[in-house]
């Protein structure tokens, strides 16, 4: 029996895990504990949130007596660790939530894990899911490995470098049960709409400037999220205790492009000419510390465990497109904050 704590459930990556997780594995029961920020919201689940092996909890990692009263009431046998601020311009407009939410959240989680379990780890894991921004940036050449030295740039990244260094801190000190994974960019439906891909469909639907750094000429490596929480399933089944999994997409596109990718097939989707929307591109000062280039090696994990995507950039984006387009109350409700009065009618508080 798994008694899975899945945190930040309901964010993007999140509740795509957590719908795997719950549609696939009905005998295991999945506890999703979310603090339901801005960027959580529990429309994402819906669709599954009267499943019997589902809970949801709204409350806080930093809360160390919720965290104790969840791990003995649910019998908690295994995390899954997502929770965490992640937006790179808003660590740098306020770094000190960053820190609070990943590094001390993370600390807390672990903490509570290790007193919970007393020692007792056997079929006991505690998986944490990081960022590939940990690593810093590349040239115009070379991979993100698992071995790469950590040479975190922002403020986002440094809180996540400090949360994994203190994963694998309570796995050597501890011999807590623990796995890391780093990924890469990830895309899809229901992400919170200040990121680059759902901000350009809903700017390109609304006809509002779409502003993009510098020269937009940054690169990114693409993973569609339900491949992401595909390795997430297999990481946390078949991995190895105390190993770190890079996972990419294997599709590095400049900012630029996948801009123009989105303007002309939104534009054709809309019935527009396509390109006319182009002249909604601002360039606007670059960010600051702005990494260049990022891209993921996935080796270990295809060789290893036997994950590759199962779609590339094209297909993907395709579908995406038009789960944005088929769900504008969606991106309605997030922008205009009434989601969050669904947990309050859900759970009449």
């Amino acid at each position: 029996m798994k008694n899975i704590l899945v945190t930040g459930g309901a964010g993007f990556i999140g509740s795509h895990t957590v719908r795997l997780l719950v549609n696939n594995y009905p005998s295991y029961r999945i506890v999703n504990l979310d603090l339901l920020t801005y960027a959580g919201n529990l429309y994402n689940l819906s669709d599954i949130e009267k499943k019997s092996n589902y809970t949801f909890i709204k409350g806080d990692i930093n809360d160390y007596q919720l965290l104790v009263t969840i791990f003995d009431k649910y019998d908690i046998n295994s995390v899954i660790h997502l929770a965490a601020e992640s937006h790179v311009d808003r660590s740098i407009k306020d770094p000190l939530i960053f820190a609070k939410t990943n590094i001390l959240g993370t600390l807390n989680l672990l903490q509570v894990a290790k007193e919970s379990w007393n020692n007792d780890f056997e079929d006991k894991l505690f998986y944490h899911i990081s960022t590939d921004e940990v690593y810093g940036a590349l040239s115009d050449t070379g991979f993100f490995e698992e071995t790469t030295p950590y040479n975190p740039k922002s403020p986002y990244a440094a809180s996540k470098a400090s949360s994994d260094h203190f994963v694998r801190a309570f796995g050597n000190t501890y011999k807590l049960p623990i796995i890391i994974s780093n990924c890469s960019n990830n895309y899809g439906s229901y992400q919170f709409p200040e990121k680059l891909i759902p901000l350009c469909i809903h700017n390109i639907c609304q006809q509002r400037e779409i502003p993009v750094y510098g020269k937009g000429e940054n690169i990114r490596d693409w993973l569609y999220v339900e491949d992401h929480a595909k390795a997430i399933d297999i990481i946390f089944h078949e991995g190895k205790v105390g190993e770190t999994y890079n996972i990419g997409g294997w599709n590095e596109w400049k900012n630029i492009d996948v801009i123009k990718l989105l303007i002309d097939k939104v534009d054709t989707y809309l019935g527009r000419k396509k390109g006319t929307s182009e002249k909604l591109i601002r360039f606007v000062k670059d960010r600051a510390g702005h990494d260049y280039r990022y891209a993921i090696d996935a080796t270990k994990l295809n060789k290893e465990i036997g994950w590759k995507p199962s779609l590339q950039f094209e297909e993907g984006i395709e579908k995406t497109i038009k789960w944005y387009l088929n769900n504008q109350d969606w991106v309605t409700k997030v922008t205009s904050g009434d989601y969050q009065k669904y947990y309050e009618e859900m759970y009449k508080l």
